[in-house]
């Protein structure tokens, strides 16, 4: 018996979309891309050029009206989405949102309350999840490499300190709800602490600017400690003001033994170069950024370099998406998730605004 296909009908059509989604559509035989949401094709920047037999749509109302859209796929700037998501839930669509989800924790919330009363499935993208670096900690972690975690630090750190030149076409760097780079950065890096470690009890944050003139008060770097029952500590962390030649990407020690990796995952500058999922080397790191991890034998400390995994890649996100909807197994990331997430920025912001540890 043939697999079902499904409908997919995007919402946007800029870098996220092109870049983090219709690839990895186009790698699951389940999935179509049936119709995308464009306000104005440009003769260089066409849907249904760069995607023949693809239905270009100029409103969201249109494409949730389309009986034949199983899936929406929300790709706006983050106070869009829920309004977005709310449509296409009503409509009977199942949603997958782009993060960060929602600009507040009543929004998702209510979203996810939603998606519950229609029976449909809403998801939200964190596909850093199947960053390499992060599957091979989440290894590491799991298989008893590291022993009980003391301090777990996660970086997304870059030297840009001088203010970035307004576009009008991006909402990043852009004053808005949902904006700052606590939601943009910062949701995947503590989505993937909770996502290893579960929820803390505590939270401590610091958000606000690094750069010496900020002139449209952007919040362009934050960090955010997470406080364990167990005594573990995690520390996410993002600045545009790091002079380095490798930046630090994780450093976690535990009981037994500490992980230290520099480097960002490779799979974004792949993927803005050109390279397809698909293709032979997409997602394997070169062995020059390979992580180490030094244990204690003997009472000395004993270093040895831990090649990265050959990650599932971002495609894994829509496989198991695809599992979902046919009853097998969880979604990659649940809206009821990452509106745990939202929470947990919210908590950081009111810890950085009033100088106190928050109480989860």
């Amino acid at each position: 018996m043939a697999s079902k296909t499904y409908n997919v009908g995007i919402i946007g059509y800029g870098f996220s979309a092109k870049i983090f989604h219709i690839p990895f559509v186009a790698q699951i035989p389940e999935l179509k891309l049936y119709a995308v949401v464009q306000r104005t094709p440009k003769p260089d920047d066409d849907a249904e050029k760069d995607h023949p037999g693809v239905k270009s749509y100029r409103t969201t109302d249109e494409l949730v009206q389309d009986s034949a859209v199983d899936i929406v796929i929300v790709t706006t700037a983050p106070d869009s989405h829920f309004a977005l998501c709310k449509a296409a839930l009503e409509a009977g669509k199942h949603v997958v949102c782009e993060k960060p989800f929602t600009p507040t924790h009543k929004e998702a919330a209510d979203l996810v309350a939603i998606a519950n009363k229609e029976n449909k499935l809403l998801a939200v993208y964190q596909n850093r999840r199947w960053d390499a670096d992060f599957v091979t900690l989440t290894k590491l972690v799991k298989n008893g490499s590291l022993g009980r975690i003391s301090e777990f630090e996660t970086h997304f750190d870059r030297h840009r300190p001088e203010e970035p030149a307004e576009d009008a076409s991006k909402w990043k760097n852009k004053v808005i709800p949902g904006g700052s780079a606590v939601y943009d950065l910062g949701t995947h890096l503590l989505d993937q602490a909770v996502h290893l470690l579960g929820v803390p009890q505590r939270v401590t944050g610091f958000i606000g600017s690094s750069r010496a003139v900020n002139s449209s008060s952007y919040e362009d770097s934050f960090t955010v400690l997470f406080h364990y029952a167990n005594n573990t500590l995690v520390t996410a962390k993002a600045t545009v003001v790091s002079p380095e030649e490798e930046q630090l990407r994780f450093w976690v020690r535990g009981e037994k033994g500490s992980f230290k990796k520099f480097h960002i995952d490779i799979q974004e500058d792949q993927l803005k170069a050109g390279m397809k999922p698909d293709e032979s080397g997409y997602g394997r790191e070169p062995s020059e950024r390979y992580g180490t991890l030094t244990t204690f034998q003997d009472g000395k400390p004993v270093k040895e370099v831990v090649p990265t995994v050959e990650p599932p890649t971002y495609t894994e996100y829509y496989r198991k998406f695809v599992r979902a909807l046919g009853g097998e197994g969880q979604l990659p990331a649940s809206g009821a998730e990452a509106a745990e997430v939202i929470r947990l920025i919210e908590l950081a912001r009111e810890s950085s605004e009033t100088g106190r540890t928050i109480d989860v």
